[in-house]
């Protein structure tokens, strides 16, 4: 038996137990090796749809394609032994009806490998999320600031506020019945995160609600520095990456047009002499 055939993957089933357990660790990827750093500390890795305005530089997550989706999660899944994958569905892939939800969820699951599918919406996708779950999809929600309806809610705005916060609460409580096994609380106020993740029998994850949820996620390349073009409020930032990287490359430009790269150490011989390039043998070595 091979080493990653004996490491025991995260399954929703296992998420749904965590309820008020020990927190849920979870960030998105989008490529393999980043997918494997993620998969050794978190429990749940997402593939984002959030891959279109961090990797391929879209205004807003509108733009994605399932193809992207397919083409991003396959990458990740090759990263991925023991984590949940979950992979996103883009918007325009499941609104329609719970039969175009499936076909897509569907192809989705069996051409990137993932274990679970996310959407956005609450009361008005909970018999969607019935559909797929009673077909064999796990599904995890999505309620709050859902930002495939930015255009709705006028911007990337805090819900809930006030008697508003009724409306997020039916939400969360809708798709927990429909058979969702987590869902994903963004940018709600902390008194209503609290409020939900007490009421609702499913583990909640936070994504700027609060430290009262039963996980966290964030967008990696958010808390590594990488995404500078602006940074939400419920960001921190581990690392400062991006700043890292063009430090570097700024070196190896300078490097290059001042001829300071390749140095020696970086460049080939005719072949002549190759002494240089064998390792000596270690002492009492045959």
């Amino acid at each position: 038996m091979s080493a990653s055939a004996s490491v025991k993957s995260v399954t929703p089933p296992m998420v749904e137990r965590r309820k008020g357990g020990t927190p849920l660790v979870c960030l998105t990827a989008y490529t393999t090796p980043v997918a494997a750093i993620a998969d050794r500390h978190c429990d749940i890795i997402l593939v984002g749809d959030s891959v279109g305005m961090v990797l391929h530089g879209l205004p807003s997550t509108l733009g994605v394609t399932l193809e992207m989706m397919i083409l991003h999660g396959k990458a990740v899944r090759r990263g991925v032994e023991k984590a949940l994958l979950v992979v996103d569905m883009p918007f325009g892939t499941y609104e329609e009806s719970p039969e175009q939800a499936f076909r897509n969820a569907a192809r989705l699951v069996a051409e990137t490998g993932c274990a679970a599918v996310k959407l956005e919406g609450g009361v008005t996708m909970a018999e969607t999320i019935r559909f797929l779950t009673r077909r064999g999809i796990p599904v995890m929600a999505h309620v709050g600031l859902t930002p495939q309806a930015v255009n709705s809610f006028g911007g990337y705005k805090v819900q809930g506020r006030g008697e508003d916060g009724e409306r997020i609460v039916a939400d969360a409580r809708a798709v927990a019945e429909a058979g969702a096994f987590s869902v994903v609380l963004e940018k709600v106020p902390d008194a209503l995160a609290r409020r939900i993740t007490a009421e609702v029998p499913i583990p909640t994850i936070g994504i700027g609600a609060s430290a009262a949820c039963d996980g966290q996620v964030l967008v990696i390349d958010d808390m590594l520095g990488m995404f500078t073009a602006f940074r939400p409020k419920f960001v921190k930032r581990y690392a400062e990456l991006g700043h890292s990287a063009e430090a570097a490359v700024a070196a190896y430009a300078e490097d290059v047009r001042t001829r300071a790269f390749p140095a020696a150490d970086h460049v080939f011989g005719d072949g002549a002499d190759m002494s240089s390039l064998i390792t000596p043998k270690a002492e009492g070595a045959e």
